[in-house]
């Protein structure tokens, strides 16, 4: 089966792909918006993830992360100490879910948002496109290798 392959959009003040490499491995919480987790919900392990820094000066795409455990329960919805506590959430039905990251490897150079807009290539990208703000968005195999083009990695030691 083809690996699937998505952009995850993270605070740097919140949780860097710098945070991720050094953890080696996190679990990705909080996300409280049902598109996102239901695309989060059809991600398989081996799928690669463009890690975007978004809330940044320029933000854009600084590296590489692979899904390593599937979606399972967000247990944050479930501690009302957790910035992510969702008094709706309980066991029966924990509303929420989550996916492993590990990091593959940073980009040569980030591309950033201004970047992608500028690549014909990539004007469908949901990133680029005006009013998306979703944290968890597809991507294509062809939307993927090109932005690994443009941060001169070469693009195709990641390919399928």
């Amino acid at each position: 089966m083809a690996r699937k392959h998505w952009l995850m959009k993270s605070e740097p003040d919140t949780y860097s792909f710098q945070d991720l490499v050094h953890d080696g491995r996190t679990h990705w919480e909080g996300v409280r918006n049902y598109q996102a987790r239901n695309l989060m919900r059809s991600m398989a392990v081996g799928d690669l993830v463009l890690f975007y820094h978004s809330q940044m000066k320029p933000p854009g795409v600084v590296g590489i992360a692979e899904v390593v455990k599937e979606a399972y329960d967000d247990f944050t919805a479930q501690d009302p100490k957790s910035p992510y506590f969702d008094a709706k959430a309980t066991p029966d039905n924990p509303r929420w879910s989550m996916v492993d990251l590990a990091p593959v490897r940073p980009l040569e150079s980030m591309v950033s948002l201004a970047d992608l807009k500028d690549n014909p290539k990539l004007e469908s990208m949901a990133v680029v496109r005006k009013g998306q703000r979703l944290s968890v968005q597809p991507v294509t195999a062809e939307e993927y290798q090109e932005v690994l083009v443009m941060a001169a990695c070469g693009g195709e030691q990641d390919a399928e």
